[in-house]
């Protein structure tokens, strides 16, 4: 039983050191696993991280010099578009944001009592023509008239008709001119008793009967002279009245104009080329132009922009009409906008001490609005060195702008001043020399420190 019991024994520490070794072994094998990985994490760790990258080099370039302003841009034409003619709208062709052209038709009114005034127009003038062809018949028979009785009496235009010129008149007094010299030498005779008096008496009766016929004839002169005039003034009467009812035929034809126009003028029409920034008007409202703010709409054209720029007293002798300026809105930072000075203020604001000068600016695109502020560069003609770097080499975050300068195959963060944008190239005011090599690529992956691989 003791041999037994010492078997067991020995059998039981058998299993105990198989127990151990395999405990040992596992243990061992989990330590060899660990110390693989950390050497692994290790080595890892040891190797530095490589970015690729394409570089140029910072150079100096002649650019153009330029004085920097800031202004707002507005539009050079702006219209306000009203109705010449009341009536209700009956058809509306545009709304805000629309684009129309010079002559474009925004409203339509309602041009029914406008073309009523029209037809009334036009039957008084063709009455008026009626009255104006019997005016001008009943001048020609006056005429007519004037004529017979000038040409019974022998009086041409113009002539002044005397009693003395009438030709009974003329007769009788050539007649009676003769009686008064034989009367008298009938008085000589009777005296010396060459004659009788029967004789004498019958020269007497003679000339005192051409007397009265002279008078006859001279109150005939005076009738035929009242008839010239009486045919004369006829004339003139119905001359008259023609010449009036043909400017009543004018006054008349310019009231048809007016309501031609009138009826044309329900047609409203776009006075400028630009867009629509207001629209007032609708359908079936009544509009008038004797009301207040009868406007319908406001056009604005911006194919070009006017921009105000004010300049320093200092700067007043470098600028003049014909120099170019570029400009920069916010809503695209990347890109300049070229315009021409096109007028300056004649005088200095004597409060900010600056000079007015106005800019035209062309917006082709629309990418410019009316009421954007802009800064402003006025470009001098003498250029001047500046350092100069692609624009894929800035590095923007908020207002800060850096370049990545690669040196000795490690890329080092650099903060800089920009300056003038042309074209794909910027001008580094600060922070770059010229030679500096600067990356152009893969500027997302790039830190302070980085190794980089060209």
């Amino acid at each position: 039983m003791e041999r037994r019991h010492l078997i067991i024994m020995l059998r039981t520490k058998q299993l105990l050191w198989v127990i151990f070794g395999v405990v040992i072994f596992s243990a061992a094998l989990i330590t060899g696993c660990s110390s693989g990985n950390s050497a692994n994490a290790a080595n890892a760790k040891a190797e530095p991280t490589v970015v690729d990258v394409t570089t140029e080099a910072a150079v100096i370039k002649p650019i153009p010099t330029y004085i920097e302003a800031t202004g707002n841009l507005a539009s050079d034409a702006q219209t306000d578009v009203a109705p010449n003619v009341s009536g209700k709208i009956v058809e509306v062709n545009f709304d805000i944001g629309s684009y129309v052209g010079q002559g474009d038709v925004l409203v339509r009114l309602d041009p029914r009592d406008g073309q009523i005034r029209v037809e009334q127009a036009r039957a008084q003038v063709e009455q008026q023509r009626q009255a104006v062809n019997q005016a001008n018949a009943n001048a020609e028979q006056a005429l007519a008239n004037l004529r017979q009785t000038q040409a019974r009496l022998g009086v041409g235009d113009g002539e002044v008709f005397q009693v003395k010129d009438f030709s009974q008149v003329k007769s009788i007094t050539a007649q009676l001119d003769l009686a008064e010299k034989e009367l008298r030498r009938a008085e000589r005779l009777l005296e010396t008793g060459d004659i009788s008096k029967s004789a004498y008496d019958q020269r007497k009766s003679q000339r005192d009967s051409l007397i009265g016929q002279l008078d006859e004839a001279r109150s005939n002169a005076a009738v035929a002279i009242k008839a010239i005039d009486t045919a004369r003034s006829a004339y003139e009467v119905a001359k008259a009245a023609a010449s009036t009812a043909k400017a009543a035929i004018a006054t008349l034809e310019a009231q048809v104009a007016a309501a031609e126009k009138s009826v044309t003028d329900t047609v409203i029409r776009a006075p400028i080329s630009g867009y629509i920034s207001d629209k007032v008007a609708d359908v079936g409202e009544y509009i008038s132009p004797n009301t207040p703010n009868s406007k319908i709409a406001t056009i604005v054209r911006t194919s070009t922009l006017r921009m105000r720029i004010d300049v320093p007293e200092a700067a007043v002798g470098k600028v003049a009409t014909g120099q170019g300026i570029s400009l920069q809105v916010s809503a695209y930072p990347d890109r300049s906008f070229a315009g021409t000075i096109v007028r300056i203020s004649p005088n200095v604001n004597q409060q900010a001490r600056t000079l007015t000068v106005e800019a035209e600016v062309q917006n082709t695109e629309g990418l410019l609005k009316p009421g954007q502020f802009a800064t402003v560069r006025v470009t001098q003609s003498k250029p001047e060195p500046a350092v100069v770097i692609p624009v894929s080499a800035v590095k923007t975050v908020g207002d800060t702008n850096s370049v990545f300068v690669i040196k000795d195959g490690i890329a080092r963060e650099q903060i800089v001043q920009l300056g003038l944008l042309e074209g794909d190239m910027i001008q580094v005011k600060r922070g770059l020399i010229d030679g500096d090599r600067v990356a152009t690529s893969n500027l997302s992956q790039l830190t302070d420190g980085v190794i980089v691989r060209q």
